[in-house]
């Protein structure tokens, strides 16, 4: 998506669809008033909710309900905006948008794209664009904890850390510019001022922002976990015990689960991502194959694989012979958690046998999904390996290329360290690398961004916002 022609009215429902109490209906653009006069038969006051009827092109009511008109530049867009508020019936809306675009006042009118509100409030400098996507992220926030981080985010939070970022490389960048200007000061200049000093401490001010960032982008985006392993071992299980609810059907009969079942759960306010796949073993009915297939292809996309063994079946050679070759096919750069189930069948809540078919940094668990006890071992190693904190104080919601551009900066300030350290022949290097470490960071609110990155942040949003 690229950025759309932003001296053009748009029009959009704002609110979700299907059937609701209340439904929105939003317009803005430039001198809405004789659009408003057109299509209400009336002005409105400011700010101010006004209750009458909407009608069609043809005088026809389509329904009674509020309007608000909130001129430029406040407004959520920063230009004129009206907002219709009726009952939230789909046709309903639909008729008010086309008793929009109907009227001739307003030429040039035309659906929203989505994030096309947004991305003008953005453009119109109501909010930069942490704050933008902070909308979109508190809107999506699939936990509590997400939530009041993407709240924290648009509260301008995230925005106020990274210019306190800046305007320690801004005032460092001023040193090095000027030490330019004068040659015959250079080094002892910078030495007086500390310039390395300043410079140190700017990465470790970085290196905190970056850590809070992939905090944020946990908070976000989850983990990814696998629970896999033979038939009847009890993943389906499993996952409905970690659920909280029977969601998979749980069977004696082998290759009950064809198919992958997904389910979100939080952790500690973190969204995680559980995947019960079909057992792992040859079949010889096809659509059983295609879900063994299916399941191979989420455990290489994973983040974690929970293996579940059926501790009754533990003195099996067969099934251990198995197991062990199933393990072995798991990759290498996905970390397993081997758990053991069913230990309330057996009686026994202690460690795995010793002959148990594992790789080297395998953790073990003994649990039971039908009782609940050890689920919260490994509730905390799932956790552990997010590299997730407990403490939440203070967190903003974050995403991918946040850490991206964080990481940039990085990299150019280990330059910049190296080129000062090598004294004054090298200063013009040292700032240019401080230059590009400003750029890096400006990206992340927008400072500095190519229009095609503003259509792939904005084109995600939901239509209406």
């Amino acid at each position: 998506m690229m950025l759309t022609n932003q001296t053009e009215p748009i029009v959009s429902i704002a609110t979700a669809p299907g059937r609701g109490a209340v439904g929105i209906v939003r317009v803005s653009g430039r001198n809405l008033a004789p659009f408003v006069m057109e299509l209400l038969g009336r002005s409105l006051v400011p700010r101010h909710a006004t209750y009458l009827p909407f009608k069609s092109d043809t005088g026809v009511v389509i329904d009674h309900g509020l309007a608000i008109y909130f001129p430029a530049p406040h407004s959520y867009t920063g230009e004129d905006v009206l907002e219709l508020q009726a009952h939230g019936g789909p046709v309903v809306l639909q008729m008010l948008v086309a008793a929009c675009l109907s009227q001739r006042s307003l030429p040039g009118l035309r659906l929203a794209a989505p994030g096309e509100f947004t991305q003008r409030a953005f453009l119109n400098d109501k909010m930069d664009l942490t704050q933008a996507e902070a909308v979109s992220d508190l809107i999506d926030a699939s936990t509590a904890h997400a939530v009041r981080s993407a709240a924290r985010s648009l509260s301008g939070a995230f925005s106020d850390t990274i210019g306190g970022l800046r305007e320690m490389l801004v005032t460092l960048r001023m040193l090095v510019e000027s030490t330019l200007d004068f040659p015959e000061e250079e080094i002892d200049f910078l030495q007086k001022a500390d310039a390395q000093g300043q410079l140190l401490r700017l990465r470790e001010q970085l290196a905190a922002v970056m850590h809070q960032t992939q905090q944020g982008v946990l908070l976000r985006e989850g983990i990814k976990v696998v629970i896999a392993g033979q038939p009847n071992a009890g993943k389906s299980s499993l996952l409905n015990a970690l659920a909280g609810a029977e969601l998979a059907i749980v069977t004696p009969i082998a290759g009950t689960t064809r198919d992958v079942i997904t389910q979100t759960i939080q952790i500690n306010g973190v969204p995680v991502h559980i995947l019960d796949t079909a057992g792992l073993r040859d079949s010889d009915d096809t659509v059983e194959q295609m879900g063994i297939t299916r399941a191979w292809a989420e455990i290489a996309r994973a983040d974690a694989v929970v293996y579940v063994y059926d501790r009754t079946q533990m003195h099996d050679p067969a099934v251990q012979a198995k197991d062990r070759a199933l393990r072995e096919r798991l990759p290498d750069s996905v970390p397993v958690v081997a758990v053991w189930n069913k230990a309330d069948v057996v009686g026994d809540m202690t460690a795995a046998p010793a002959d148990t078919p594992l790789a080297g940094n395998d953790v073990v668990l003994s649990l039971s999904a039908k009782t609940g006890e050890g689920l919260e071992a490994l509730r905390a190693q799932l956790l552990q390996w997010a590299g997730w904190e407990q403490s939440t104080e203070g967190l903003f919601i974050a995403r991918q290329r946040h850490v991206n551009a964080l990481v940039a900066v990085e990299s150019h300030l280990e330059m910049a360290d190296a080129w000062l350290q090598q004294g004054g022949d090298h200063l013009d290097l040292l700032a240019e690398e401080l230059r590009l470490a400003q750029v890096a960071l400006g990206e992340i609110t927008g400072e500095f961004n190519a229009d095609d990155l503003l259509g792939e942040i904005f084109s995600r949003f939901c239509i209406g916002k």
